[in-house]
């Protein structure tokens, strides 16, 4: 396996290169008064290259081949242009794009945008990235109808594939996506990126994501599955890259002002400013959020900056530094029995939970190009951030909750950095086009985390409570330091100018470590303590591994093409994860890291115009699945020996060898081109999104209750989206219809009991379907976003948390509606 990986790398390092011949450079105009046009996009169709014209509006490229290349010129204020061209020896062309005509509204010139770039896939390379051979999706935020405001996930993501969303957090503070059967809990098994850098926690050691961006500063959100573990981590899920919008090249100043109101006393402000002044750009925001969630107990108040100034040493090489601020507070209400669920999902008897987090993220970044073959990124990016759970969550949430009694809580610091390098090679090889990718990425994290005793009362207090409290069973202080090194590349081999192969691979090195102690504390059933002691522990865990990945892209023409991907995955297990103890479920302290591959078999592309589609078949492997299962907890006694206590919890360690496979669909039709709809100031679309998966567990650990042939967790056999958007002059509605079958939470199948009146942690979740209405409309530089959700007032739950912010059944929102007005100057 080893000797596998020098090979690629040595390939990838000491291939000679043999440059072609010919170029193609062109300037683009408008035809109007035959003015540069600048930023725009000019795209090969043909090789999947892609160039963007300059302040000049000149664009070049190199190292083509003698043949017929398809020119596609695209710019938001211009007609998109196609074109051909011969190339036979160094050309140079000249392009006039029309001005876009002033009769047609700006929601007819949003959706006309949609038609050719509504779900855009990722070119085979963009920047220092190589997406050739998988399976991408980009939602392109301008163009959505929905409640944006509040981050309402299953609209932004309707027409991402196979996606499930837990829908528990109020206004969309925290971001819960999960697919092919991982488990959505804070997009832990994805790997969460801003503008190309780690966000999450700690990569390594605790991969959840507290921090999402609001979307109303982003651009666009790049998904990425299959074979991403080459360039962005070894994980089973794949990639999440929030991309905010980009500086106003071309005013010194641009306000946007938002300002949202919504049911339950939502209330949101966002405000940016961007511009450019000389090589001096720079975009900034401000966002905050407040108001409180249907149930009792559920306020929230959050602060959110965000900061990037870029600096053009040269046409060649850009600079830019970006910071970003996190602060909020959120009320938890607690999760909800299955009796007490359909009695009242409304209903809370937790008002002393609270949960804060504050995050600080930097990053600096460099991107050079050397020349027209080789672009070189250097980033280096860093987090100090915290978060705090405080509260009172037994297994019984039925059991009121004593002001008097101690609330558990929960402090982790997360404090890392990193720093990742790439650089982008076009070359020729055996007088063929290739392009060749290597990156280096070194990682540092040192965390910290305490539990125990929080005080008792009521308020927001994250102080610990130690000496009070000195009997509370469940105490630990620990540390834990990280090092992870990464060494990846990838090469996209053109043996026609249809046929393309991609081989690539990773390898890493992890180094992990538990350093801290914890208390073993014994009491009998009447509470009195039998064995109180402190208990050091330190533990270091090293280990390497390579992992490989091809993929291959066949197109049928210029818009088709059948794509292909293997990748090898591999996922942690971390300290973090094993230490913490929670009152509803144990972790084996013999779990192993999990490891497998992933494999996606699709074609994508857009048929006269008029039909966008992407049908794809996928197959997972895990080898050692971590998951859950029910039994009775276990615990050491004054004797040190393990005994039940008669409790019933979940109980989570590798369950098994799991296989995942299923079909995913995705097509949005164009229906005034369909059915030659007449009027000009109209747009109506229709989209279908739909995943058909299936599971089961192939194999059982000989230690755990038999599993085998039970289905994995966390997969609905149906995930259907649907919708239309229509829209007339400067006025569009959208309407969408979401389905989810009923999914499993655990390993063992266990059924759902609506008259279990103990913890709600056990049992499926039931299937439920969503319906909900948008509107917008523009009238000069003003625009009003209005909608209900949950039209048909769905009483649904998405979430069965073992701990925070439950444990419990946590209930998703009733019909509710908001309206955002926005200025834009």
């Amino acid at each position: 396996m080893k000797s596998k990986a020098y090979s690629i790398i040595v390939f990838l390092l000491l291939t000679q290169f043999s440059w072609a011949q010919f170029t193609l450079s062109g300037k683009v105009i408008n035809s109007e008064n035959n003015l540069p046009v600048n930023e725009a996009e000019v795209y090969l169709e043909t090789s999947g290259k892609m160039e963007v014209t300059n302040k000049k509006g000149e664009f070049t490229f190199t190292d083509l081949e003698e043949g017929d290349y398809a020119i596609l010129i695209y710019s938001h204020e211009h007609e998109i242009l196609e074109t051909q061209i011969f190339v036979n020896q160094n050309t140079t062309q000249i392009y006039r794009l029309l001005p876009l005509s002033d009769q047609l509204s700006e929601v007819v010139i949003s959706l006309r945008r949609d038609k050719i770039f509504s779900l855009r896939r990722l070119k085979p390379v963009e920047g220092t990235a190589i997406y050739a051979g998988k399976k991408t999706e980009v939602v392109l935020l301008d163009k959505v109808v929905g409640n944006i405001a509040s981050n309402n996930a299953r609209q932004i993501y309707s027409k991402v594939v196979g996606l499930n969303i837990y829908e528990d957090a109020a206004a969309g503070l925290q971001l819960n996506l999960g697919g092919r059967g991982l488990d959505p809990n804070r997009s832990q098994n994805f790997n969460t990126r801003q503008n190309g850098y780690d966000i999450s926690a700690d990569v390594i050691g605790y991969p959840e994501s507290y921090y999402t961006p609001p979307p109303e500063a982003l651009e666009e959100i790049q998904v990425l599955r299959g074979a991403a573990s080459l360039q962005y981590g070894p994980q089973f899920g794949g990639l999440i890259n929030f991309k905010f919008k980009e500086p106003n090249s071309k005013k010194k100043i641009e306000l946007i002002s938002r300002l949202g109101l919504g049911s339950f006393n939502k209330f949101s402000s966002f405000n940016s400013l961007s511009g450019t002044v000389g090589k001096l750009s720079y975009y900034t925001f401000y966002n905050y959020k407040g108001g409180k969630a249907y149930r009792p107990n559920s306020e929230y108040d959050s602060h959110n900056a965000f900061g990037h100034l870029g600096y053009e040493i040269s046409d060649k090489t850009k600079l830019s530094f970006e910071y970003t601020f996190l602060d909020y507070l959120a009320q938890q209400p607690g999760g909800l029995s299955d009796k007490q669920f359909y009695d009242d999902p409304k209903f809370s008897n937790r008002e002393r939970n609270w949960f804060a987090v504050n995050w600080n993220l930097f990053s600096a970044k460099l991107k050079h190009q050397f020349s027209h073959h080789t672009d070189f990124s250097f980033q280096v990016f860093g987090l100090k951030a915290s978060r705090k759970a405080l509260g009172f969550r037994e297994n019984r949430v039925s059991i009121v909750d004593d002001e008097e009694l101690p609330r558990e809580l929960l402090v982790d610091e997360f404090q890392n950095w990193g720093i990742e390098t790439r650089v982008l090679q076009h070359y020729d090889l055996f007088k063929i086009l290739s392009i060749g990718l290597l990156g280096v990425k070194y990682y540092q994290a040192k965390n910290f985390q305490q539990q125990g005793a929080g005080p008792n009362g009521k308020e927001a207090d994250f102080s610990f409570s130690n000496e009070e409290f000195s009997s509370y069973p469940r105490q630990s202080t620990f540390e834990f330091p990280n090092k992870n090194l990464a060494i990846f590349g990838e090469n996209i081999i053109n043996f026609t100018d249809k046929l393309s192969v991609t081989p690539g691979f990773r390898a890493e090195f992890i180094n992990t470590q538990a350093i801290g102690e914890y208390k073993n504390i014994v009491t009998d059933l009447a509470g009195n303590v039998l064995l109180n002691e402190t208990v050091p522990e330190r533990r270091e865990f090293d280990r390497s591994f390579l992992l490989l990945g091809l993929g291959t892209n066949y197109k049928i023409n210029a818009k088709n093409e059948l794509y292909a991907n293997f990748s090898e995955n591999y996922r942690s297990v971390t300290f973090n994860d094993i230490r913490v103890v929670n009152p509803s479920f144990q972790v084996d302290p013999n779990i192993t890291d999990e490891s497998g591959f992933t494999a996606d078999f699709g074609v994508k592309g857009e048929l006269n115009h008029k039909i966008s589609y992407d049908v794809n078949v996928f197959g997972l492997d895990y080898s050692n699945r971590i998951g859950e299962i029910l039994q009775e907890e276990k615990r050491v006694n004054a004797s040190g020996e393990l005994e039940e206590t008669g409790k019933l919890i979940r109980f989570r360690g590798n369950v098994g060898d799991a296989f995942i496979y299923g079909l995913e669909t995705f097509a949005e039709f164009d229906l005034k081109q369909l059915f030659s709809f007449p009027y000009e100031n109209t747009t109506w679309t229709f989209f279908i999104n739909n995943a058909l998966t299936s599971s089961s567990y192939t194999a059982t650990k000989s230690e755990l209750d038999n599993i085998q042939g039970n289905r994995v967790e966390f997969i609905p056999s149906i995930n259907l989206k649907t919708g239309t958007s229509f829209g007339y002059k400067n006025f569009a509605v959208g309407l969408q219809y979401t389905y989810l079958s009923s999914q499993y939470t655990d390993a063992t199948n266990a059924e759902q009991d609506k008259t279990d009146v103990n913890s709600g942690i056990t049992g499926e979740i039931p299937a439920y379907g969503i319906v909900d209405l948008s509107f917008s409309y523009v009238y000069k530089r003003f625009r009003l976003e209005t909608g209900i959700n949950n039209l048909l007032n769905e009483s649904y739950f998405t979430r069965r948390a073992t701990g925070y912010p439950g444990p419990g059944i946590i209930p998703s929102e009733p019909v509710s509606w908001y309206a955002t007005l926005q200025i834009k100057i």
